[in-house]
C-alpha cells in the first residue's frame, strides 16, 4: 500500500475545502466587518469569540438581554441564480435584528454564519459587506461568523446564510401583549415589497408560468429578479425612535414575517382582545398581484404567506396616533392607521386567532384595498 507524501493542506483541497479562499474572503470583509466596531467591541476581528463590552450596560436599573436569530431562506437562490450577492446580508440583519426591536429591545451585536459548497472569496466578502453595511444602519456591531465550506452537501454556487443577534431592554420598557388595551390603534408601516418570505412558493410561481428573472413586467416597472432581490426594510431605528417618543404610549410592535399580516399580529395581542385590521387603508404594492394573478393564488393563501404591503405594526394609545406618524414620516417610513384593538376573545370570524405557539388574541381582515 503506497501513502501520499503531500501536505494535509493539498489533500483537504483535494477534498474540496479551499482554506487558502477562506483566508482571502476574511481579508476581504475585514474592512467592512470594522466598520461596525465601536468601543464597546474587544479585540476586533479573528478571535474564536467576540467580545463585547458589557459595561456599555451598566446605565440601566435591571436590563434585559434579547435575542434572535433567523436565516434569509430561498431567496438566497434568486441572488445564487442571478450572481447577485450584496442584498441578502441586509435581508439577515432585518429578520434577526427587527425581530428584536419588537420587544422594545436596542441591538448590540450581531453574529452570522455561511455555508458554502465552494469558497468563493468575493462572493462571500459581497454578502458579509451587505451585512455590515445594515449593522451600521441599525446600530450594531458585527462581532463574529463563519464561512464553513460543505463540498458534496451544497453545490459550488450554492450557500446558505443564517444570523443571530443580541439586543438590551430596559425591563419597565418591555413592550408586548401586556400592555395592549381595548382602544389601541393599530399602526401600519409600509413594506419594501416581499421581504424574506414566502419565495418557495414565489419560485413555483415562476416556474410553473415559465418567467425567468431576467423578464421586464411593465407593472413593476423592473425585472422580476431586480424585484425579488429588492432588500428587507430596516426598522430598527424609526421604530426605536418611535419607542422614544411615545414613552408609555407604544405597547407593542409586530414584525411582519412569515405567516403574514394577521398571523403575526395575533402574537402580541392579549388572548381576550380582538384586532380589526382594513384592508382599505392601504394599496399593496403591484409584486403581490402580479404574484396571486400568475398563480391563481387566492386572497386567502397570499395573506397567509406574503406581507401584503406591510412590514412592521406598532399598537399604541390611540391618542398618540398623530404622533406616532409624525415620528415614523420624520424617520422615513411610510405609515398610517390600519386597525383597531377591541374587547373579543370568542370572535369566530377572526382570521387567526392565536399564533405560532401563542395563544394570542384574534386578528380579522375586513374590507378591501382600493383598486
Amino acid at each position: 500500500m503506497s501513502t501520499s507524501s503531500a501536505p494535509a493542506a493539498s489533500a483537504y483541497a483535494a477534498a474540496g475545502v479551499d482554506v487558502e479562499a477562506g483566508d482571502r474572503a476574511v481579508v476581504l470583509m475585514k474592512e467592512a466587518v470594522a466598520r461596525t466596531h465601536g468601543a464597546q467591541v474587544v479585540g476586533g476581528a479573528g478571535g474564536f469569540a467576540g467580545l463585547f463590552d458589557a459595561s456599555a450596560l451598566l446605565g440601566y436599573k435591571r436590563p434585559l438581554l434579547a435575542t434572535s436569530t433567523d436565516g434569509v431562506g430561498t431567496k438566497v437562490a434568486v441572488a445564487q441564480a442571478l450572481d447577485v450577492h450584496h442584498t441578502v446580508g441586509q435581508d439577515l440583519v432585518a429578520m434577526v435584528v427587527d425581530d428584536l426591536v419588537v420587544c422594545g429591545a436596542r441591538p448590540l451585536f450581531m453574529t452570522d454564519y455561511i455555508a458554502c459548497g465552494r469558497v468563493v472569496p468575493e462572493r462571500i466578502a459581497a454578502v458579509v459587506g451587505g451585512i455590515a453595511r445594515a449593522c451600521e444602519e441599525v446600530g450594531a456591531a458585527l462581532v463574529g461568523g463563519e464561512t464553513a465550506e460543505h463540498p458534496g452537501l451544497l453545490g459550488p454556487d450554492e450557500y446558505d446564510v443564517a444570523g443571530a443577534a443580541t439586543g438590551v431592554v430596559e425591563a419597565d420598557a418591555l413592550l408586548g401583549p401586556d400592555r395592549v388595551r381595548a382602544g389601541d390603534v393599530v399602526v401600519a408601516m409600509a413594506s419594501s415589497g416581499l421581504h424574506s418570505n414566502g419565495y418557495s412558493l414565489v419560485r413555483r410561481l415562476l416556474a410553473d408560468a415559465g418567467w425567468g428573472y431576467e423578464r421586464h413586467v411593465a407593472e413593476l416597472g423592473r425585472t422580476v429578479g431586480e424585484e425579488l432581490l429588492e432588500p428587507t426594510a430596516l426598522y430598527t431605528r424609526p421604530c426605536l425612535a418611535l419607542a422614544d417618543a411615545l414613552g408609555e404610549r407604544l405597547h407593542a410592535f409586530s414584525h411582519v414575517t412569515g405567516g403574514g399580516l394577521a398571523s403575526n399580529l395575533a402574537r402580541v395581542l392579549p388572548a381576550h382582545l380582538d384586532a380589526d385590521v382594513d384592508r382599505s387603508t392601504w394599496t399593496p404594492l403591484p409584486v403581490f398581484s402580479v404574484l396571486r394573478t400568475l398563480g391563481g393564488v387566492s386572497r386567502e393563501d397570499a395573506e397567509a404567506t406574503w406581507n401584503q404591503g406591510v412590514g412592521m405594526v406598532a399598537v399604541l394609545d390611540a391618542g398618540a396616533a398623530d404622533d406616532a406618524l409624525a415620528s415614523l414620516r420624520n424617520s422615513g417610513v411610510q405609515a398610517w392607521v390600519a386597525g383597531a384593538v377591541r374587547n373579543g376573545g370568542d370572535n369566530e370570524t377572526a382570521t387567526v386567532r392565536g399564533s405560532k405557539g401563542v395563544d394570542g388574541g384574534g386578528v380579522r381582515l375586513v374590507g378591501d384595498h382600493p383598486e
